[in-house]
């Protein structure tokens, strides 16, 4: 039997179901996620050379980041437009910029390929973790190009091999194991498509992109206990909980056991897990 013809359009209503059902959970989870994964939003404004007064596009922006760093760094006088097609996770993010009083941030529901802003409107573009489950890269590359000034900036930051990443794939791993689900094919879209970073910059050059160049950011992240990582996934792992959704409440709370079972490898004697999570940060000029 033939797999089915892969069908964008019910990917990314899918991937909007999946994500919004997510959405609680990344709230929930929120201060721990960002305590850890802080450093590759600093290094993406930084790369992006984001100033006072810029006007910057952040994609795929989830919960709000980097878009949140981003409108601390351009100040008052300065934009930030957030984007996503996960309304609840917009809402989260639209959440968190009010509770922290920043006023310099716009919030738009829209297809990370479909961006409609005027040409060249912003100083600079960004997204952290979101290019890899893009259908069609090559048109949300063309559009930033466009989108960019002159000279702007994208930064973007993918993660790395699996084996440099336990933070998402030891779960991933495991799940897989539990349902003896083959590796996913060569292409297909998920946390670790962009692993082979070289395919992402041929992909910013086709686009027009040029000064292209990546770079490896180790980030570590850390958990109260092996349960308490499980935790984490069965609320904010949107790959994986569709992976689980049609297995039986037994069989479910036992593939997750075995998740913990994995995790518990990388406690350390305070019983604390400490994860791994390489990012690939990538940077390239208009």
């Amino acid at each position: 039997m033939t797999a089915a013809p892969f069908d964008p359009i019910q990917y990314k209503a899918q991937q909007k179901q999946d994500w919004s059902h997510v959405a609680a959970g990344w709230k929930k989870w929120w201060q721990t996620m960002e305590h850890c994964a802080k450093p590759a939003s600093d290094r993406l404004v930084e790369l992006a050379k984001i100033e006072l007064g810029h006007h910057v596009l952040d994609v795929a922006t989830g919960i709000g980041e980097p878009a949140v760093t981003a409108a601390r760094k351009v100040g008052p006088m300065g934009r930030v437009t957030a984007t996503d097609q996960a309304p609840l996770m917009l809402a989260i993010a639209q959440e968190r910029a009010a509770e922290l009083g920043l006023t310099n941030l716009d919030f738009r529901e829209i297809d990370a390929e479909a961006l409609d802003f005027p040409e060249q409107s912003f100083d600079a573009v960004l997204s952290r973790w979101g290019l890899m489950f893009l259908p069609d890269l090559p048109e949300a590359l063309t559009r930033i190009h466009r989108l960019l000034k002159k000279g702007g900036r994208l930064a973007a930051a993918v993660w790395g091999p699996p084996v440099k990443a336990p933070f998402i794939s030891v779960a991933m791993g495991t799940v897989r194991q539990q349902l003896q689900a083959p590796p996913p094919p060569p292409g297909m879209l998920g946390p670790f498509s962009l692993a082979d970073v070289t395919l992402l910059e041929l992909a910013l050059a086709q686009a027009g992109f040029s000064n292209i160049r990546s770079e490896p950011l180790t980030l570590t992240f850390e958990w109260s206990s092996a349960e308490d990582y499980t935790r984490f996934q069965q609320d904010i792992a949107a790959p994986i909980i569709a992976m689980l959704a049609k297995e039986s409440a037994q069989r479910r709370a036992a593939i997750w056991q075995a998740v913990t079972d994995a995790a518990g490898q990388y406690a350390g004697s305070d019983g604390k897990v400490r994860m791994a999570g390489e990012a690939i940060c990538v940077v390239a000029t208009r």
